[in-house]
């Protein structure tokens, strides 16, 4: 898998092996950070790849411009994996591993993007947008990006609907306060 964009584009990371991961398509990251560019800078601002397998989705954060960014991971297994293509960089971030929700639950933290996408069949969306509702995870004009089957019915806790965007199965949504 390659980076898209940015200072580390086409710089090639491993992605984790097995049924239930499945990295964000070139394609389609490109997309998601092109209509994310229209909508914010990306200039001293932080990104939480919240279920972030590869870290795929990070690093074209970092790679496009964003100061900082949190990777939580709750495979062990992949967690490595993601530190060790972090290595690879020369990334500097910060790695969180565990279970996702527990995590946001405990964080002090709160981040100007929050992009979710956890396993397809694990029915964890709309835990994990009520906790960043209720934590205030979100900076102000912060945005929260959803990757999701194109069919799942989500409860969004009163988000605004900025975009959303169909690729084949799947939708990417990016919401607002």
């Amino acid at each position: 898998m390659h980076i898209t964009g940015g200072f580390l584009k086409s710089r090639k990371i491993e992605s984790p092996k097995g049924s239930n991961v499945r990295p964000t398509l070139s394609q389609v990251r490109e997309s998601v950070f092109s209509t994310l560019f229209s909508i914010t800078d990306f200039e001293n601002k932080s990104f939480l790849d919240a279920f972030a397998g590869s870290g795929i989705m990070g690093f074209e954060a970092i790679s496009r411009g964003f100061k900082n960014c949190s990777f939580i991971e709750k495979d062990k297994k992949t967690f490595f994996l993601l530190k060790t293509n972090a290595q690879k960089l020369n990334i500097q971030a910060e790695f969180y591993l565990g279970d996702t929700a527990k995590l946001l639950k405990k964080t002090e933290q709160n981040f100007d993007v929050i992009y979710i996408d956890p396993p397809y069949q694990s029915g964890l969306y709309d835990e994990i947008i009520c906790i960043i509702k209720e934590k205030k995870l979100l900076k102000q004009n912060g945005i929260l990006i959803l990757e999701y089957p194109k069919d799942l019915n989500i409860q969004l806790q009163s988000f605004n609907i900025i975009k959303t965007k169909i690729y084949a199965d799947k939708a990417i949504t990016f919401l607002s306060e």
